[in-house]
């Protein structure tokens, strides 16, 4: 039997959020992550995880985790492609990181998230 989407119960998911579709488009993402929190936003640069609100504050792969990032495709070009990570820090804060993906990704940004510890949450975290 298929299951219309708003008949799902979030609660009964137990795999990564990739079932979720909730979150169709990059900015709706963002507010959803701001709604639980994710309030501040950060840069890469030199090898740090800067806070854009925050620019003495930086941050070294091993204080940070990304528990979640979420992929996004252009609305009238499919080839422009966008990622963006659910970051908290060692000493508290939340926020996102956004990048460009693919062939738009920026080389630094990618080679600092391949340092950073992932954990992909499952989806009945992000319930609202």
């Amino acid at each position: 039997m298929v299951m219309e989407k708003e008949q799902v119960n979030r609660e009964e998911v137990t795999q990564a959020n990739d079932r979720t579709t909730f979150m169709t488009d990059e900015q709706k993402c963002i507010n959803h992550l701001e709604a639980h929190g994710y309030t501040d936003q950060f840069k890469v640069e030199k090898k740090c995880l800067i806070s854009v609100t925050d620019s003495k504050k930086k941050y070294k792969p091993s204080d940070l985790k990304c528990v979640n990032f979420y992929r996004f495709e252009g609305v009238s070009d499919p080839g422009d492609m966008s990622i963006v990570y659910a970051i908290e820090t060692g000493d508290g804060k939340k926020g996102t990181l956004t990048d460009g993906y693919g062939t738009s990704s920026d080389d630094d940004t990618g080679e600092f998230m391949k340092l950073v510890d992932v954990s992909k949450q499952v989806a009945k975290t992000w319930n609202e």
